[in-house]
């Protein structure tokens, strides 16, 4: 039987994808698919005159955008959606009222033709304004129809130009429709108020915010986006730990949301029948400024206290998210009652200086009860797999041949002694 085991992921392993890989049982309680149309992403970059740039890899910003671009457009998966606006692409000149209506639909949001995007991409020069909050109003429109997942992955190297309308109160306002749609900030800069602002923008929506430095940072961080909305839609349910295990709630399968203060912990229970597996993970996302080096710990322990199995994995202040997971087969013997798991989730992040400690950071915790493998399923008698069955022959194999290479040479030595 399986005992302990880890698994862990980087940050690859975003809070959605996470739990795609867990298959849910018909008739879930939580966690049920949203949809079947098409997903769809929106890419919204900034063209503004800041763009210019030359700071990424001895590139400009723009250069680096449209590298990672086409190498993101070649990337996305055949069941995508996608569409590109772009935000000060267009004008030129000093009027503040004509540069933030500069926002356009660079190629619209359907079944991608790769070449037509990349020859839309490759016209593009840096120009005018940084008009964030009308460019997502917009964003979120070509979005409009259909109930499949929606995401917005915004890329700007600026804060907006173009307040009082404050592309946080956009974000939030789009959140309010309850359109399901999901905004990821990506900033090119490392500044604090750039920071501050796509952080706040990504939060009101449950998206994530990531700094890139490097072209090959935001072709892969763009490409993991993109690749989280062709996962399966799943509505996550809101769900309070306890303090303690005693006081948890008791959880079926699928995926829960909550939110974990920093230097606490938090606890859930869940019922395993006996024959059955339990197969849980938890995803831990910083949404705002958090300091290098932290981790997150998945146990599951008894109501009496013995850990059972744990998950545990590390993150060093490039990713935005930390994953891991635990499985535990119970056994399936005669009699046996109903166990009540205990599951515990720690998190070792801390907040960066003057960043607010509340909320907690958001965690979504995905949990999935099975059927275990049966005994005639690849088991041998002895409860071993092919495999071991496999290297005995091979360490016996070996013995034999051992032996008889060793009599061979002393049968030569002993021909050549003789003569």
């Amino acid at each position: 039987m399986i005992t302990r085991t880890r698994l862990a992921s980087g940050a690859c392993a975003l809070l959605a994808a996470l739990t795609a890989g867990l298959a849910f049982p018909a008739g879930a309680a939580a966690g049920e698919p949203t949809g079947e149309d098409a997903p769809k992403v929106n890419l919204v970059l900034d063209v503004s005159g800041s763009m210019r740039a030359k700071d990424i890899d001895g590139q400009s910003r723009m250069a680096a955008a449209k590298q990672a671009f086409n190498e993101v457009l070649d990337a996305t998966p055949e069941e995508v959606e996608l569409g590109i606006r772009t935000l000060g692409a267009n004008y030129p000149g000093d009027n503040r009222k004509t540069g933030c209506k500069d926002t356009a639909q660079l190629y619209p949001v359907g079944p991608l033709d790769r070449t037509e995007a990349k020859a839309a991409v490759a016209t593009l020069t840096p120009t005018g304004w940084t008009p964030i909050g009308p460019a997502l109003l917009q964003a979120a429109d070509d979005l409009d129809g259909g109930d499949g997942s929606k995401r917005i992955v915004l890329i700007s190297d600026g804060e907006d130009t173009c307040a009082p309308l404050d592309p946080c109160e956009v974000a939030r306002e789009i959140a309010a429709k309850g359109i399901g749609l999901t905004i990821d900030t990506l900033g090119l800069v490392p500044s604090t108020k750039l920071r501050q602002q796509l952080s706040c923008i990504a939060e009101a929506t449950g998206g994530t915010y990531t700094s890139v430095e490097h072209t090959d940072e935001l072709r892969d961080r763009v490409n993991q986006l993109v690749d989280r909305a062709a996962d399966p839609v799943v509505t996550p349910v809101p769900a309070e730990g306890a303090d303690r295990c005693p006081d948890a709630p008791t959880l079926k399968s699928g995926l829960y949301t909550d939110r974990e203060e920093f230097g606490k912990q938090r606890w859930y229970r869940v019922d395993v029948e006996p024959g059955q597996e339990l197969r849980a993970s938890v995803s831990v996302g910083a949404d705002r400024a958090v300091n290098p080096s932290y981790g997150v710990l998945l146990r599951a322990v008894t109501v009496h206290g013995r850990e059972i199995v744990r998950g545990e994995a590390a993150g060093n202040g490039r990713t935005d998210t930390v994953s891991t997971g635990v499985r535990y087969p119970k056994a399936d013997r005669e009699d046996d009652p109903t166990e009540t798991v205990c599951l515990q989730v720690t998190h070792s992040f801390s907040a960066a200086s003057g960043v607010k400690t509340t909320p907690g950071l958001p965690l979504e915790l995905t949990v999935d009860v099975v059927d275990g493998p049966s005994d005639s399923d690849d088991v041998a008698s002895f409860g071993l797999g092919r495999g071991w069955w496999l290297l005995g022959v091979l360490i016996l194999t070996g013995f034999l041949a051992g032996l008889v290479w060793g009599w061979l040479s002393r049968w030569r030595v002993s021909v050549w002694r003789t003569n």
